[in-house]
């Protein structure tokens, strides 16, 4: 199963609902099909330029290693050198923290991955999941 561009629009305009009714700072929010490849982006106003990166890189990271942004950051507090390794690998395009959601097709196989940043890690996730959840996806944070 792909994720469609409207799927993807979706699940990012309702992640951005999420964050405004959270109050929230502003987010940036990107959905990446299982190969790692952007669908669609968009970063609400007044979230700064450089949010696309890292909220590619939490989700990059999440497809990429079959493993959502929370189990990535617990890796990286047991095993630095793992993480580091892989980094070098990816060419510093993880980013190993909450806000990085892995998406699963109802069979259990990873189809994509969303990555929310702006406020914290945490509130990234959560709202990365209501936009997931409304989808009727099934989300791994």
């Amino acid at each position: 199963m792909a994720i469609s561009l409207r799927k993807a629009r979706s699940i990012i305009r309702k992640a951005l609902e999420k964050g405004r009714e959270m109050e929230l700072k502003p987010l940036s929010v990107v959905v990446l099909d299982a190969g790692g490849h952007v669908i669609a982006f968009e970063r609400e106003d007044g979230a700064a330029p450089g949010r696309f990166a890292i909220a590619h890189g939490k989700a990059y990271g999440s497809v990429m290693l079959g493993m959502a942004g929370t189990a990535q950051m617990q890796r990286a507090e047991a095993q630095a050198y793992f993480m580091a390794a892989v980094n070098g690998v990816y060419g510093g395009q993880v980013v190993p923290v909450p806000g990085g959601v892995l998406l699963r097709d109802r069979k259990g196989e990873v189809i994509g991955a969303v990555g929310v940043t702006g406020d914290t890690s945490d509130n990234d996730a959560i709202a990365a999941m209501t936009g997931i959840e409304s989808a009727g996806l099934t989300g791994e944070a």
